[in-house]
């Protein structure tokens, strides 16, 4: 974590605090040193301060879209955070490369499978993405999910605060159990995971992934001692 970053972090926690009484008794659940994928939804601009603020002093490294370095404030965050640019819709090799280079180095990479922001809050269906990640780096994925988040914006409008619940998993690897990584497994896979984050939301909030009884694990794994998201 850079001296920048020291400061400017903590006062941004500050912030979303005055918006916001934000729930967040169970990161204590996450590892504190190890590679981990963090496996998250994604709302709206609440979600970066809200989780690069809230993990400290553990800091997170997470994909944003190559676009977001076009607005200097988000620009200036986002380089302090050492947030990886992804170019979306296309296989950009570097912003791969550059996650499993922050796995390696044992760092807690955060990707958002959905690809773009929801608004409502409502789980969309993931790209495959994080597969290819999960699969070369070996590294664990930690669901982690938040809600109350999406209706910031009115809030803030009638003065009120917002109520933001952050919610911790259990850990998962993917596993393709020696069989071709098809387009079609890597999509399975990916809903596969995503069940495993739609498991800690409400049900309102499931979206796409609503039906936690069409649920699959053929390709996940837990550890011994855990066990599935969905039934916790």
């Amino acid at each position: 974590m850079t001296r920048c970053s020291r400061i400017v972090t903590p006062l941004l926690k500050r912030l979303v605090r005055l918006g916001c009484r934000v729930d967040d008794r169970q990161i204590a659940r996450v590892p504190w040193q190890g590679p981990l994928i963090l496996l998250g939804n994604h709302i709206n601009t609440l979600d970066a301060p809200l989780l690069y603020s809230h993990f400290l002093p553990r800091p997170v490294i997470a994909y944003a879209k190559v676009e977001t370095w076009d607005n200097p404030l988000f620009a200036f965050l986002f380089n302090m955070w050492e947030a990886i640019p992804l170019r979306r819709g296309e296989a950009d090799v570097m912003a791969l490369r550059q996650g499993l280079a922050a796995l390696e180095a044992g760092r807690m990479l955060a990707i958002f499978p959905e690809g773009t922001r929801s608004g409502d809050g409502r789980l969309r269906r993931a790209h495959p993405g994080v597969v290819m990640l999960a699969l070369h780096s070996g590294a664990p994925l930690l669901p982690v999910a938040h809600h109350g988040g999406e209706t910031l914006g009115r809030n803030l409008r009638r003065l009120r605060r917002t109520d933001v619940h952050i919610e911790v998993g259990r850990p998962f690897y993917l596993d393709a159990h020696g069989a071709a990584v098809t387009r079609q497994v890597r999509q399975r896979m990916a809903d596969e995971a995503m069940y495993q984050l739609a498991a800690l939301l409400p049900p309102g909030y499931r979206g796409h992934y609503a039906d936690l009884a069409a649920a699959s694990e053929a390709y996940l794994r837990f550890p011994e001692g855990s066990g599935s998201n969905l039934r916790s």
